[in-house]
């Protein structure tokens, strides 16, 4: 468990095997230390982070973590280190957007009388406690704070139940704050609903509300191990008679339980119906607090034994196991226990054989966190991609950034697609494959995002569409995607057509500056040109959430072809050095926040540029795709909580740190090879099909010896930059002999 205190204690116990076998010997040292102990969840709380510190269970539906209510960008979670204050805690939280939502059902302890009578703003707080880090405390499925008043708060969960475990100080009544009203900028409460079974110990309702997303919907099931002895209820400010149910905008109740030491509350969650909400309460069927702590650990034990790691770097541990963990945080369940959940057509829908889950933020973890799914979440791809899928059949299109059974439309691209197509092209088939090709289609002939422009022109012109430069190279991407999927199902015509789009990127490019640049209908470069210059403005944008010196780069399913327009490998790579060194000013009043981790141009903080460094590796000059993994690793991020140099983005800042940290990088998301960078571990080993394991060995690794000498696969020497993932998951042993200069 991580304590928010300058020094973390650590327990090291080593337990050596020898294991004899035929013809051979072996022996090693195994860290029997729990790998839980390794995870800040406090890690990238602080700055542009945007991550929640509280307890939750891989991809489960309840993230239970404190709000301290202020409204502002780096809350987007609803809470950041430099915070003093808590108003409640809720059950459903965001990890790492640059949006921020959520923040449903809000619980607060109290021994105070609320007044209820005061005027009301649903964007203030009616009430808060302070706290100090010192008494705050958190690990895998566990949150736990001290209030300033002494009440001491326990969380933990089940996949979609939250258990709040609360202890007050002797000598007044404990007193609990449900307050549906509580929102944040981004949300806003447009019908809440409850209803009060004392007889039952049990409160159920609903809060319905508007913001990110436009139309969200959770019910929730409620139940306490004391009686309510008392209680008061009030919509906004008026106070309401008692009775058995309410309804109103702004419900917010309090609840007394008189002179109790310890108060215990499960609450189920739906996104369908109050009987989903009641029937996931079974998932907690005891009021045993540190067994459903246990077992959730135990949940993250098991995520994380997928890799196993092996350094003398405690540090490194700790920002490795962190970042995996972050890995599993989305997207989360979101059929209840009957298998319910509401569509992005705002109907009640059932998942038949199959686990629906949302938040996809696809713009971000296609990239990277997709493809390490199909690693680590082998039992989880397919219902992944039925899920996007279930999704294209109640919206007719595929998610572009799926929100909770909202299409929130929010970024460029149409990202399902490589996700579909890398899950497919891995042998991940069981899904209508009819479907999903029939919905990559559809969503490339849109007519909406600039689509229409882009097939009649063969690129978005910047007078016709904003961000038009991001989306020609996305979309050409996508296109190059589906042409593979058209080419594995031996759709000949599907496969040249979309073949040809893929080249769309051709006519972004300007040989005179080495940039991607907007152009206008006519075929003219718009001008002025500045390649630093920034608008956040997406109507008017050339570029999203960037600039060119950010964005001139996204080709990977063309990196060859992007090299010979530069003049081939030696322009290239004059031209990709100086992206390092280049000066950092970004340039335009209404510049996006979202770049962010500078090192030259080049911003790590922000998705589009995660896959450049590797860039190298295709002009004959591996070496520098080593130094700077290493540099950027090194740099961007630590343990801590300013340990995250841009948004975490549902899981992409972090499948990065867990890619590279390993020594490999899949550059094309959707080629099935996973391109060399520079590895941190002296082993890294990965558990795959027949109890066969995946093993990297890094012999002599260092923060000086970041070099690649040489490559050997099982012994063999291996010539390639690159591992595939059929290789990888066959197991085997990719040994690399590291160096303190560049070979």
């Amino acid at each position: 468990m991580f304590k928010t205190t300058p020094t973390f204690l650590f327990l090291f116990i080593f337990l050596t095997i020898i294991s004899c076998g035929k013809n051979e010997s072996s022996s090693k040292e195994e860290l029997s230390i729990s790998l839980t102990e390794y995870v800040n969840p406090f890690m990238g709380t602080a700055n542009h982070g945007h991550v929640y510190p509280g307890a939750t269970v891989p991809f489960g539906m309840v993230q239970l973590s404190p709000d301290n209510g202020t409204q502002a960008w780096d809350w987007c979670s609803g809470y950041n280190w430099i915070s003093d204050t808590i108003v409640g805690f809720s059950h459903t939280h965001l990890s790492g957007t640059g949006i921020g939502d959520l923040y449903d059902i809000s619980m607060m302890p109290t021994q105070e009388d609320i007044d209820f009578s005061k005027k009301m703003d649903p964007k203030k707080n009616v009430y808060a406690a302070k706290f100090s880090h010192e008494n705050e405390n958190a690990s895998p499925g566990f949150y736990q704070v001290k209030l300033d008043n002494g009440i001491e708060v326990n969380l933990t969960t089940s996949e979609r139940v939250g258990f709040h475990s609360y202890n007050f100080p002797k000598g007044k009544n404990a007193t609990l704050l449900l307050d549906l009203s509580f929102a944040m900028n981004w949300d806003s409460p447009t019908e809440t609903y409850l209803n009060f079974d004392l007889e039952k110990k049990i409160i159920t309702g609903y809060r319905f509300s508007t913001g990110w997303a436009k139309n969200q919907r959770v019910f929730f099931a409620a139940e306490f191990s004391n009686p309510i002895e008392n209680y008061k209820i009030a919509d906004s400010t008026s106070t309401l008679s008692k009775t058995e149910n309410y309804k109103g905008k702004y419900l917010r109740t309090q609840l007394e339980f008189g002179a109790i030491e310890n108060l215990k509350i499960k609450v189920g969650l739906s996104t369908a119906n109050e009987a989903g909400a009641i029937a996931s309460l079974k998932e907690i069927p005891n009021w045993d607090f540190d067994q459903t702590k246990k077992a959730a650990n135990d949940l993250w034990e098991k995520e994380l034994s997928k890799i196993v790691i092996q350094t003398p770097d405690e540090d490194l541990k700790k920002i490795f196991y962190t970042s995996l963990y972050r890995t599993c945080l989305a997207p989360v369940k979101m059929s209840d226990s009957n298998g319910n959940y509401k569509g992005v057509d705002n109907k009640i829908h059932t998942a038949k054989g199959f686990t629906k889950y949302g938040i996809f933020s696809l713009w971000d973890t296609f990239r990277a966190a997709n493809p390490l799914y199909t690693i680590t979440q082998k039992d989880k791809v397919n219902d992944f991609v039925k899920s996007l899928l279930s999704h294209y059949e109640e919206y007719g299109l595929l998610p572009v950034w799926s929100l909770l059974g909202n299409e929130t439309n929010t970024m460029t691209g149409y990202h399902a697609i490589p996700v579909i197509v890398d899950a497919y092209l891995k042998g991940f088939r069981d899904f209508d494959v009819e479907l999903a090709f029939e919905a990559m289609k559809k969503s490339a002939a849109q007519d909406i995002r600039g689509t229409n422009f882009y097939r009649e022109y063969g690129y978005i012109p910047y007078d016709k569409a904003g961000q038009s430069v991001t989306r020609t190279l996305e979309y050409a991407y996508d296109d190059w995607c589906i042409a593979q999927m058209a080419k594995a199902l031996g759709k000949e015509k599907d496969y040249q057509e979309f073949s040809k789009r893929a080249k769309s990127y051709e006519a972004m490019f300007d040989a005179s500056t080495g940039f991607m640049r907007a152009k206008y209908a006519d075929g003219k470069w718009k001008t002025p040109f500045d390649p630093q210059f920034s608008d956040h403005n997406f109507d008017v944008a050339e570029y999203t959430e960037g600039n060119a010196w950010q964005h001139s780069w996204f080709t990977p399913h063309a990196p060859n072809e992007l090299i010979q327009l530069h003049g081939g490998n030696d322009n290239f790579v004059k031209k990709l050095d100086s992206l390092f060194v280049v000066d950092s000013t970004i340039e335009g009043e209404n510049s996006s926040p979202d770049i962010s981790g500078l090192i030259g141009q080049y911003a790590h903080g922000n998705e589009p540029s995660h896959h450049i460094a590797y860039f190298y590796n295709f002009a004959g000059q591996p070496h520098k795709t080593q130094e700077i993994v290493r540099k950027t690793l090194a740099t961007q991020y630590n343990s801590g909580p300013t340990g995250l140099c841009g948004n975490e983005d549902c899981g992409q800042m972090s499948a990065w740190y867990v890619f590279s940290a390993m020594g490999f990088y899949p550059f094309n998301p959707a080629d099935g090879k996973y391109v060399f960078g520079s590895p941190l571990f002296e082993k890294v080993e990965i558990p795959v099909k027949n109890n066969k394991t995946f093993t990297l060995i890094a012999n002599n690794v260092s923060a000086e010896n970041k070099y690649i000498k040489s490559v050997k696969w099982n012994g063999k020497d291996y010539p390639k930059f690159y591992l595939t993932h059929e290789d990888l998951m066959s197991g085997g042993t990719l040994e690399m002999e590291m160096v303190n200069e560049p070979n």
